[in-house]
């Protein structure tokens, strides 16, 4: 909460960049020890060291555009880190490349998508927080909250009523009945949050409940998506770094999914 709503606007930016960043960590860690289980054998340290540079630069960029007038824009810091990236990942691919390491796709795909996943959509929550002209913490906190009792209320709904599953060969404990309970509180939530801070939101009732519906459907659909990498990869759990829950990943699958829904909603919908 201190990187949402603490008093200096420099020990908040940094206290949120903080956490944004081991969050990226964790989730990198996590996302190439999955795709080395299923051996695509992508440039971990090369992955990790750009997601992270992407992660960190953006946060200083935006930090810094919260308490001065700074002339470079976010998108063209992630656009000059990915444009220098791929050299690298092309030089490393051909030092792997050899009689008995042949694949050269699998690895560099699975590692540009692992710094996609993690690192691109992390900075858009970070955009999200950062949103110009409204207050972006609230509308930050509100997208979390949101997202998250999406996943509460399919858990729930789907071990009190749970019948018909969704796709079972992906995630056999997913029901409709639970899809359907998720969206519903998905969007209590979001009425609750606009009745109760609606000002800070800076947007009519009707757009907090649209916003519900697609964060309830998003939540559940990367939900869903986290679950085949993680079938693909023989595990449970993403990870043990969160007891009770499993991994970082399994901590920000929603999150990470429905950032974009969020952040395009707030620039084309609420904005226009």
């Amino acid at each position: 909460m201190a990187g949402l709503f603490g008093s200096d606007p420099g020990l908040s930016s940094m206290a949120f960049g903080g956490i944004i960043f081991l969050l990226g960590l964790f989730a990198l860690l996590e996302f190439y020890e999955m795709a080395d289980k299923r051996g695509l054998r992508p440039f971990r340290n090369l992955g990790i060291f750009i997601g992270l540079s992407l992660i960190g630069s953006v946060s200083c960029v935006l930090g810094v555009h919260e308490m001065w007038d700074f002339d470079i824009t976010v998108e063209e810091v992630e656009i000059a880190i990915l444009l220098f990236a791929i050299p690298f990942l092309g030089i490393a691919q051909l030092r792997l490349y050899d009689e008995s390491h042949k694949d050269c796709i699998a690895p560099l795909a699975s590692t540009l998508f692992g710094i996609g996943y993690v690192a691109l959509l992390l900075n858009v929550l970070q955009k999200i927080r950062y949103f110009p002209d409204l207050e972006g913490h609230w509308l930050l906190l509100f997208f979390i909250v949101v997202s998250k009792m999406s996943d509460t209320g399919a858990y729930c709904t789907g071990q009190l009523f749970g019948k018909n599953k969704m796709i079972p060969r992906v995630s056999p404990g997913k029901t409709w009945e639970g899809f359907g309970g998720g969206i519903v509180f998905s969007v209590i939530t979001a009425w609750m949050f606009y009745h109760f801070a609606g000002k800070h939101l800076q947007m009519p009732v009707n757009h907090a409940l649209i916003l519900g519906v697609l964060l309830g459907v998003g939540a559940v659909a990367g939900d869903l998506v986290e679950s085949l990498f993680k079938r693909e990869a023989g595990l449970k759990d993403s990870g043990r770094f969160l007891p009770g829950i499993g991994g970082v990943l399994d901590l920000l699958d929603s999150l990470l999914f429905n950032a974009p829904i969020m952040y395009f909603y707030l620039k084309y919908v609420l904005q226009s």
